[in-house]
């Protein structure tokens, strides 16, 4: 059995860390032969277009009530359907890492955050995007979205962590509280 030539681009559950560039062979501009280092990048030596695919930046709040507890969300979508993590999402083009995560928290749970310390930055080589995760301090109380089915508040010492989301969901969590 031979390995798939991208196989060490794939993550544990096998799906691709570019599927964008996966196959590709062609240049999108003008449709001749593209020189591909996959998974970072194609370059075409007919018509000079060239682009680069590097991981995206996510940022993330972790807020928590006024008792401490930790504000969770069940997410509504894939990935990670069903399990818990804390409010986050892509960095807009003309946003900071800091607007972002109080725009997601706002997004998905209608409330606004102070935010706090900067918690951590979480990536790995197999991912997609760059995580940057704040503390925050809630100023209201959360409401559910389609994002967010199920918001719940947990003591430090009542974490689910083997039901949450994302290894760095976990990672984010432990900095913060340790």
């Amino acid at each position: 059995m031979t390995t798939p030539p991208h196989d060490h681009f794939h993550s544990a559950h096998g799906t691709s860390i570019n599927p964008a560039l996966e196959g590709v062979r062609f240049c999108p501009r003008c449709g001749r032969d593209a020189d591909v280092a996959f998974p970072r990048s194609i370059s075409c030596p007919h018509c000079g277009y060239g682009a680069y695919y590097n991981p995206k930046p996510v940022a993330g709040a972790i807020p928590r009530t006024a008792a401490g507890e930790v504000l969770l969300l069940r997410r509504g979508f894939a990935p990670g359907k069903g399990l818990w993590t804390f409010p986050g999402g892509f960095v807009d083009l003309g946003e900071s890492t800091e607007q972002a995560a109080v725009r997601e928290t706002h997004e998905e749970l209608r409330i606004d955050v102070e935010l706090g310390r900067l918690v951590g930055v979480y990536s790995r080589p197999v991912d997609r995007v760059v995580l940057v995760v704040y503390e925050a301090r809630a100023l209201a109380e959360p409401q559910t979205t389609p994002e967010a089915p199920e918001v719940r508040a947990f003591a430090p010492d009542a974490i689910p962590y083997d039901e949450l989301a994302f290894w760095s969901t976990a990672a984010a969590l432990r900095d913060l509280l340790s």
